[in-house]
């Protein structure tokens, strides 16, 4: 580690892309788990959605800029990079950005590591698979991503593997599709991902819109069950800097919930009757999205990341799409 390992000694960790959906949740779960141990939080505020998680100030830190990214994350002995652009049209609108962003920003947090021995953790994405030819899917699935956001997350992942041989820990997760969101000071943070923009949808008095064929599967896991993912990953590589370990360990982080877009869409409505007394038309239109998978089986195997992280996912769909209702009420 970046320190002398003692019973005082408290590891130092930061966190790239902090105000964002998913970082900020992480950012306020080590800071309730882990109150002693020291954060360093940075976002370059392209989506970001706060300024500062409780006591802890968001540094303007743009990962594509190496000098400024290496002077913030001084002496980290471990980095969460969440930064990035992430999703399909997001990506495909701005091809540049996306591989600045995602393979260059990527490399930069990666040299880093490599330079000091912290470890890191990096995300990509089920993008990265494309079209799954076996079930459950697994990290050991091959990469044959159908869009430029999967290729982006693909040529990051190499490069972290590459640099993290023999040199320093690190842990990629494949991660599903996320839904859900979580309040910071008073602030809502949230993301237009499926199920969040079904419920949105249904607060807004419109359709709830499925591109055909409809039957086409996700898998679904919340964004708080993928910020305690980080927080194990942050523990365990506590001890992996101890013991001087090096290379990648990859978990997929994901849960049983692999449903139907139409059936997500239906359980929103039947859901929104339920609870608000509104019952939304389910729409199914034509796809502008003519490469992505279009499986019925989603099927994850996290066997890994339970045995290993010993994290498993927690909440529901129908929970989370309740409680999201309810929040709109």
């Amino acid at each position: 580690m970046n320190a002398e390992t003692t019973d005082e000694y408290e590891p130092r960790i930061a966190v790239t892309g902090a105000a964002g959906y998913i970082g900020s949740r992480v950012v306020e779960q080590l800071r309730a788990t882990h109150p002693e141990w020291e954060l360093v939080a940075l976002d370059n505020q392209f989506r970001g959605q706060v300024d500062a998680i409780g006591d802890v100030s968001i540094r303007h830190v743009d990962v594509r800029d190496r000098r400024s990214l290496e002077d913030a994350l001084a002496d980290a002995d471990i980095v969460l990079h969440l930064a990035a652009l992430s999703g399909v049209d997001d990506c495909e609108s701005n091809r540049d950005l996306a591989y600045e962003v995602n393979v260059q920003g990527t490399n930069n947090v990666a040299w880093f590591c490599r330079r000091t021995g912290a470890g890191m953790v990096f995300p990509f994405s089920m993008a990265s698979i494309g079209d799954p030819q076996s079930f459950p899917i697994t990290a050991d699935h091959p990469r044959e991503p159908l869009n430029w956001y999967g290729r982006t997350k693909v040529l990051g992942e190499r490069a972290v593997a590459s640099l993290a041989e023999g040199a320093f820990p690190a842990h990629c997760y494949m991660k599903s599709n996320l839904y859900g969101a979580h309040e910071l000071d008073g602030t809502r943070i949230s993301k237009s991902t499926v199920i969040n923009f079904f419920v949105d949808r249904v607060a807004a008095g419109e359709p709830l819109t499925v591109y055909e064929p409809g039957t086409q599967s996700r898998n679904f896991v919340h964004v708080k069950d993928v910020a305690r993912a980080y927080i194990r990953s942050a523990e365990r590589l506590v001890t992996q800097l101890d013991r001087g370990d090096t290379g990648v360990e990859t978990y997929e982080i994901a849960s049983d919930e692999d449903r139907s877009v139409m059936a997500v869409a239906e359980l929103v409505r039947s859901l929104a009757r339920e609870e608000l007394g509104i019952d939304p038309n389910v729409e199914l239109i034509e796809n502008p999205r003519g490469n992505e998978t279009l499986v019925e089986d989603f099927a994850v195997d996290i066997t890994r990341s339970q045995r290993e992280l010993n994290w498993e996912p927690r909440h529901s769909v129908a929970e989370s799409v309740r409680q999201l209702l309810n929040d709109h009420a």
